[in-house]
């Protein structure tokens, strides 16, 4: 039970990978129709109105009574109402490229806190993997001719702390699944998102006069389509997977995974966009695959010499 337990967290983090690869792509579409904290409203939106349906039936169990609340709301200060909103500022005074090359840095951030935190240790062999998965994302933009501007440190400043953000979710969000399940973590994460950017994003139409243009968005079927994937499959989905994952693997293990999202973009890229695929592209993406199968491989070895270290948990109570 332990052992297919741990394949499903394995496959679950791929799966997050591919979906996040995705995002870019449909980010890119609903920002064609709407800013970004109308975007992000209309994300989590989605996101919490589809789960709360089985929840509502009792079809899923959620209960927080007697729970470490405080905790979990910290947690989605982190994520994603932290995260999703240093990106979006960040974004505001820095390329795109600037945040995939910053973004990739985050299993280096998460490795270091949760050795803080989480007393997790890695091997040096595990280190060098984690570097070399990193490596082979920042070699793609730069070889794109993508790099850091100095000009742009406040957006810098923002994305590089989106990478705290989200480190900091993983570990918190492997604490806590030893008292929440995935989804009730998942639910009250998604309804925190959902509330904070509507009144935000509904504050700042007020207070211009420009409340039509919230409305807006919603008379195109592609934008409606883009929020629902990037809600309910980018966001609840991948919250829900995520929050399993880490009651199954270290959170240093799970977050290389996120630099995998990089070869879904190209490929996304390629297919829907017609952007050309070069020899650079090929070597990155081979380090990064190489990185992330280096540092799990070793993972797994580590943890066969320690049996019984995580508790299979299910995905709803």
């Amino acid at each position: 039970m332990q052992k297919q337990g741990l394949k499903l967290a394995y496959a679950f983090a791929v799966l997050n990978a591919v979906i996040i690869g995705f995002s870019f792509l449909f980010t890119k579409v609903a920002l064609g129709h709407a800013g970004p904290l109308d975007t992000l409203t209309y994300r989590f939106a989605a996101s919490f109105a589809v789960m709360s349906v089985p929840v509502a039936l009792g079809w899923v169990k959620v209960s927080y009574r007697g729970k470490p609340i405080g905790r979990a709301l910290l947690l989605a200060a982190m994520y994603p109402l932290g995260f999703f909103t240093l990106q979006v500022f960040g974004l505001q005074h820095a390329t795109s490229a600037e945040g995939g090359i910053l973004y990739s840095f985050t299993p280096v951030v998460t490795m270091i806190i949760a050795s803080i935190f989480l007393k997790e240790t890695t091997t040096l062999l595990q280190k060098l993997c984690i570097f070399l998965s990193v490596f082979g994302v920042v070699f793609i933009f730069v070889m794109k001719g993508s790099s850091i501007q100095l000009s742009n440190m406040t957006g810098i400043v923002l994305l590089f702390m989106t990478c705290l953000a989200f480190a900091g979710y993983s570990v918190l969000a492997r604490s806590l699944s030893r008292h929440f399940s995935p989804a009730e973590l998942s639910y009250l994460m998604m309804g925190i998102g959902f509330a904070t950017f509507l009144i935000i994003s509904l504050t700042g139409h007020a207070a211009g006069g420009t409340f039509s243009d919230f409305l807006s968005p919603l008379k195109s079927g592609t934008f409606i389509l883009s929020a629902v994937y990037l809600g309910v499959i980018a966001s609840l989905v991948t919250t829900l997977t995520s929050t399993y994952i880490l009651s199954k693997i270290e959170a240093s293990l799970m977050s290389v995974f996120t630099n995998l999202s990089t070869i879904v973009s190209i490929a996304a890229g390629a297919l829907f966009l017609g952007e050309e695929i070069t020899v650079y592209h090929w070597i990155g993406s081979f380090l990064i695959i190489a990185g992330v199968v280096g540092t799990n491989l070793l993972g797994r070895k580590k943890a066969k010499a320690k049996p019984g270290a995580d508790r299979t948990e299910p995905l709803s109570r």
